[in-house]
C-alpha cells in the first residue's frame, strides 16, 4: 500500500511546537523535545502508511494514535490525512469535543 499525503493543520502544528518549547523550558535541555519530536514523526510516517491503525473516535473518519502521553488526532480523506491536533491527554476531556469540531473545519497547510 502506497502512503497517503500527510497535511498538517495550523491548530496541529501550533500543538507541536508549543509541547517542544514546554519540554525544553521544563527539563533546560532539546534532548527530551527532540525524541518527542521523531515519536511524532514517526508515528505520522505509520499513520500514512497504514491510515486504520489509529482508534476510532466517534467522528467520521477520524481516529488517534496514542505518542507517550499524547493524542495525535487525524482524519482519514480519500487522498489524504490531515493531522487535525495533538492533545496532552493529562488535559480535561471535555474541551477536546469542541476543539475537534473546530478543526475538522480548519484550513491546513502543506
Amino acid at each position: 500500500m502506497a502512503s497517503k499525503k500527510v497535511i498538517w493543520s495550523i491548530r496541529a502544528q501550533q500543538d507541536r511546537i508549543a509541547i517542544l518549547e514546554y519540554w525544553i523550558n521544563r527539563n533546560k535541555s532539546k534532548t527530551y523535545s527532540q525524541k518527542l519530536y521523531h515519536l511524532f514523526n514517526q508515528a505520522v510516517d505509520l499513520i500514512a502508511e497504514h491510515p486504520y491503525i489509529g482508534r476510532p473516535t466517534s467522528y467520521k473518519n477520524v481516529k488517534y494514535k496514542v505518542v507517550r502521553k499524547y493524542q495525535l488526532f487525524y482524519e482519514e480523506l480519500e487522498d489524504r490525512i490531515e493531522i487535525l491536533l495533538i492533545w496532552d491527554s493529562r488535559r480535561n476531556p471535555e474541551t477536546l469535543d469542541k476543539i475537534i469540531k473546530i478543526n475538522k473545519q480548519a484550513p491546513t497547510t502543506e
